[in-house]
């Protein structure tokens, strides 16, 4: 199939389907004689495997270790397991952190219950006055 019938079978876009080729997570396909990308089920397969990693929130690198995994077929399946199950933490810090973000956002809020000038704006007074703290380096377990 061509890359457009590839782009329209796993609903994304052809320029996901390149940089995903280019990224290596998505073998490059054989071309034809007039030069045009010729994909085959495994890159649907494939592709389809990529997106719903993606759509579950897992980076790249952990979305190369699966395939890694799937690519051997050797062994057991313990290590799939075990990187699900570092995202699912992963998932429960972000949790906490929104849930931290969230309270942060509506005691903001309250500083300012009715509309009047933006320079007795609570809000504004309260992101010009409020603790600022070091930023976490990521919000990936992978650093």
């Amino acid at each position: 199939m061509k890359i457009s019938e590839l782009a329209r079978t796993a609903n994304c876009s052809t320029e996901t389907i390149r940089f995903y080729e280019r990224t290596g997570l998505l073998p490059h396909p054989d071309r034809t004689d007039a030069n045009y990308r010729s994909y085959s089920p495994m890159h649907r397969e494939r592709l389809c495997f990529i997106r719903n990693c993606r759509n579950l929130d897992m980076a790249h690198d952990e979305i190369r270790a699966l395939l890694s995994f799937v690519d051997k077929s050797q062994g057991d399946c313990g290590p799939v397991n075990a990187l699900l199950d570092e995202h699912i933490n992963h998932v429960d810090v972000r949790l906490k952190e929104l849930r931290k973000l969230r309270q942060q956002l509506v005691a903001l809020r309250t500083q300012c219950r009715s509309e009047q000038p933006i320079e007795a704006c609570g809000i504004v007074h309260g992101l010009a006055t409020m603790q600022t703290h070091e930023k976490h380096p990521s919000a990936s377990h992978l650093g």
